[in-house]
């Protein structure tokens, strides 16, 4: 059998593979009978694929989690890859098991992100945000450096939560030594903290869904309560002004109301870090699509940036000098 990955493969090319099922959610087609929308994935990326009338049988065998061997065939829809199944089946003893084969990871290894923070915490010279951030960092250090930071579009892999941090720490550094007044420690702060909450948010890497807490109240309000808990803990006031400047920074990171942020930016600091998340984010949504992309031609439709493709140009690109 090939040893090709997902994305190794073209439009209208077949194959025949291993993925892991990276989310199941059983829906009903307008004839009436359940059927399944896969999410596949392997260390190239994630693709969906529908399974046609499934049975009860069906249901309870291919749910999140599960390695299965996949016979199909990659096509587009609408703009986006999928894959047309033909036959699936769950892996036998013997082959590929275990999720971790599967699993896109960060492109930075674990301790060099971790040495970064700790590096960029004794830049932080306010004691209140740099005890909480510090707390926080301990109590969820396993899942901070694990988990995701979106179920779908933008750093979902394994370590992306990290990885997306120490990203916008380095824009933010630039920022900050570009423009004078910038308070440095406040804006770190943040951006450490900001996305926090998904650790709760989300289940982890492997087939990750919202958690019962991600879709009631959400990582922004979640990373709020967090801050709170720490003041308690730590003997903090937490209605000091540097707490409420902290808590500002993540409750308005989102940068408008109708993306869920409680409140706009109202500190230069808070602006900064919504447009460092954002540009990351958008960076990275295109990056991953680009990478799919035969030079010369457009990508497949990016949801997160309104459905649209971009151009891979023919024109390539200048090494980066030392």
């Amino acid at each position: 059998m090939s040893e090709k990955n997902l994305y190794d493969y073209n439009v209208d090319d077949t194959f025949e593979i291993f993925l892991l099922i990276k989310s199941a959610e059983v829906r009903v087609a307008k004839n009436g009978k359940k059927f399944i929308a896969f999410t596949f994935q392997d260390k190239t990326g994630q693709m969906d694929g529908k399974f046609w009338d499934a049975s009860n049988e069906d249901i309870e065998k291919y749910i999140s989690g599960a390695i299965v061997k996949v016979s199909g065939k990659r096509e587009l829809y609408q703009g986006n890859p999928q894959i047309r199944l033909y036959k699936i089946r769950l892996a036998s003893v013997g082959e590929p098991d275990k999720a971790e084969q599967f699993i896109e990871k960060a492109p930075i290894k674990k301790d060099d992100m971790v040495e970064e923070l700790n590096q960029t915490l004794f830049e932080i010279t306010n004691a209140h945000w740099n005890r909480i951030v510090r707390h926080l960092l301990t109590k969820y250090q396993k899942e901070y450096f694990e988990s995701p930071a979106a179920k779908r579009f933008h750093h979902a892999f394994h370590g992306g939560l990290a990885f997306h941090t120490i990203s916008m720490l380095r824009l933010a550094k630039v920022i900050a030594n570009q423009y004078e007044n910038i308070n440095q420690s406040l804006l770190y702060a943040g951006v450490i903290i900001h996305d926090l909450g998904k650790v709760i948010e989300l289940t982890g890497p492997v087939s990750t869904e919202y958690t019962l807490e991600g879709n009631l109240i959400g990582h922004i309000v979640l990373v709020d309560e967090e801050i709170s808990k720490a003041c308690a803990v730590l003997k903090i006031d937490e209605h000091s002004e540097d707490i409420l400047l902290l808590k500002h920074m993540v409750l308005a990171h989102h940068g408008k109301q109708e993306f869920g942020s409680p409140v706009q930016p109202k500190l230069r600091e808070a602006e900064i870090l919504y447009h460092i998340d954002h540009l990351d984010a958008t960076i990275n949504m295109l990056d991953t699509a680009l990478s799919r992309t035969e030079p010369g031609t457009f990508s497949e439709r990016i949801f997160g940036l309104e459905n649209r493709s971009f151009y891979n140009p023919n024109v390539s690109i200048a090494p980066k000098s030392e």
